[in-house]
């Protein structure tokens, strides 16, 4: 809290000092003295920022910002999330979610043997995760592909209607349209016949949610949270750091995740995006307490209530399985996702495909893509061809010269809009989850995903894959570096905004 007061106090001090020296008839001594006090300011702060040893690009350009663009570098600074980045304003978060995953491998459950048909590079990944991740590798799991909209709604709409016990969701878009209607009807019943619902939507994410719904949804007995409320985030630099998980977990025993948020744009109804390309999992078994809680810390971060003091929301309900599931939460509080992509993509021999709405990775995926590649494993990236946003369309292709340079294949999907995040490793290793392959999913989102090692369902996932792409096509180098110079101009601006994209 000193920090954050600290934060505006030189905010208002520099627009103080900006006012006096530009737009009062303050004496010349009078004027030196602010200038003089205004780089002490920000000698102040580039000196911290220095401290931090952040990359060098990125040190550099805030550098230059917090210098050459007075006040308003310094504005763009903190509340870019700059100050707080992955420090104290997760601490409290970051000692909760230890303290239960710890608590939780400890419990009395069997040990996870890795299964002794995996082969060499299943096990390097395997031992990595279970190395560096809070959370245990699951066999008694079984996982269920959903494609699109239509079957990711309807198993979910009749799994709701099975609820005895108690129904958790999480989302970062929930919409008031049809679905959402549809959705808030069944949970509205399953509350009159004594279900316990609860709900986390983000702030951000799920603006257009009005507080007329949401006033009808807890007169009907639905207890409902937001993450990261941006009234109170505007002056503690939360609102740069969104909750993006989707979660729904039934009894204990069924768990969703995925790609697809609540809205009729996820079937594929809404004008502006025409069909919607997407997947998500249907779970059932032990991964599902691991799954759970995830919410029940987000819960517990929203509201301050400790669900998982109480041991029914954590007993597990194992089923028979056909592989490893591994269920992997990430956030500014913890390791990024984008080691875990990192060292995926690393253990690869054959081939690595993936698909991502938006493909804006870092320097060390990028290099692990291009070493594969040069190895002879062959590199498949779908991205959709036409984006939701302008910077978002560009920064993706400002990557596309040094990929085709290095002989990997891109694809772009032409049906409609491509959502889901699945990256496919050899056929026999996959991921599929919320987290794009960009910077914020990497760094500032609160991200969930699972990990699969030999389970049927990555035969789903790679039949799924090699079926869009014949909704794609495939960028040619020749042709894509004929492209013109108000488009090489685009993609370079837009490259500039990627680490907030």
């Amino acid at each position: 809290m000193k920090k954050i007061r600290f934060e505006i106090f030189l905010i208002g001090m520099m627009l103080t000092f900006g006012w006096m020296i530009f737009f009062t008839g303050a004496p010349l001594w009078w004027k030196e003295v602010c200038i003089l006090l205004y780089i002490i300011a920000i000698a102040y702060t580039v000196t911290g920022l220095w401290l931090q040893n952040r990359p060098v690009p990125k040190t550099l350009l805030w550098t230059c910002l917090l210098i050459l663009i007075p006040v308003l570098g310094y504005i763009l600074y903190v509340y870019s999330g700059q100050l707080l980045f992955k420090g104290e304003l997760f601490k409290s978060k970051r000692a909760s979610d230890r303290e239960l995953f710890e608590a939780l491998r400890k419990s009395e459950r069997t040990l996870v043997e890795k299964p002794s048909q995996l082969n060499a590079h299943q096990r390097c990944f395997v031992d990595y995760l279970n190395r560096v991740t809070l959370t245990d590798q699951n066999q008694n799991t079984r996982t269920k592909i959903l494609k699109n909209g239509e079957e990711t709604f309807k198993e979910m709409k009749q799994r709701l209607k099975e609820a005895k016990e108690f129904i958790h969701l999480e989302y970062y878009i929930f919409r008031y349209d049809r679905i959402g209607r549809e959705l808030i009807d069944i949970l509205t019943d399953k509350v009159k016949e004594g279900v316990e619902v609860r709900l986390i939507y983000d702030a951000f994410g799920s603006f257009s949610l009005s507080e007329q719904v949401k006033r009808k949804m807890t007169d009907s007995g639905i207890q409902l949270h937001p993450f990261l409320p941006l009234k109170s985030g505007w002056f503690t630099q939360k609102f740069n750091f969104r909750n993006h998980r989707k979660i729904i977990v039934i009894d204990g025993k069924i768990g969703f995740a995925g790609g697809l948020n609540v809205g009729v744009e996820y079937l594929g109804e809404d004008n502006r995006f025409g069909f919607w390309c997407d997947t998500h999992v249907l779970l059932e078994g032990e991964a599902v307490q691991t799954l759970h809680a995830v919410f029940l810390l987000d819960w517990k971060y929203v509201c301050g209530e400790k669900l998982f003091e109480a041991p029914r929301y954590l007993q597990p309900v194992p089923v028979t399985g056909d592989g490893l599931v591994h269920v992997v939460a990430t956030g500014p509080e913890t390791r990024d996702m984008s080691d875990h992509y990192y060292a995926m993509i690393s253990c690869a021999t054959e081939s690595i495909w993936i698909a991502s709405p938006y493909f804006i990775p870092n320097q060390a995926i990028m290099t692990a893509l291009r070493v594969a590649a040069k190895k002879g494993i062959q590199v498949r990236i779908m991205v959709p061809e036409c984006n939701d946003g302008f910077l978002t369309q560009y920064a993706t292709q400002s990557y596309f010269p040094e990929l085709l340079r290095a002989g990997i294949e891109l694809y772009t999907y032409q049906k409609g809009f491509l959502h889901k995040k699945v990256i496919i490793v050899d056929g026999d290793m996959a991921t599929i989850g919320t987290a794009n392959m960009d910077l914020r999913s990497f760094h500032l989102n609160f991200e969930v995903n699972l990990f699969l090692t030999d389970t049927d369902s990555i035969d789903d996932l790679v039949t799924h894959f090699a079926e869009d792409l014949k909704e794609c096509s495939r960028i040619r180098p020749v042709a894509f570096y004929k492209r013109g110079l108000n488009v090489k101009w685009k993609e370079s601006f837009a490259r500039l905004f990627s680490g907030v994209l």
